[in-house]
């Protein structure tokens, strides 16, 4: 774990933005499905972006676990993909349904996170 403060912020920022990046790139899909013959209306997102999705947040949080502090590394991932899922669905929803689903999504990353931080600090104390 770097002692240097610079390089928490770095190591920090890099994870933030690579899970937004995630966000932009995995998630800008908003097309929906309709079945033509049941007229059922299914997406915007499909099972391999979310799959896709996921690994990369995993990634993300494991990096994190292993050179930041563990509150840290599931903020700089948690909070970035939930800042930009809420400006995208905030943009996109008139229902005003957004915000649960925005609470939603921080609490899902948060717990997640904090999963595979603590998973990944077991395994290596574990190791040592």
């Amino acid at each position: 774990m770097p002692q240097n403060s610079y390089l928490v912020a770095l190591f920090t920022f890099v994870i933030a933005a690579l899970t937004t990046a995630t966000w932009w790139t995995l998630g800008r899909d908003t097309t929906h499905e309709v079945d033509a013959a049941t007229g059922a209306v299914t997406g915007p997102y499909e099972t391999p972006q979310v799959i896709a999705c996921v690994v990369v947040l995993v990634a993300l949080v494991v990096v994190g676990a292993l050179v930041l502090p563990a509150w840290l590394a599931v903020l700089a991932v948690s909070l970035p993909f939930t800042a930009a899922w809420t400006l995208h669905a905030s943009s996109t929803d008139d229902s005003g349904l957004w915000a649960v689903g925005a609470i939603l999504v921080l609490i899902g990353t948060l717990v997640g996170s904090t999963v595979v931080t603590a998973v990944t600090r077991a395994l290596v104390r574990n190791r040592s």
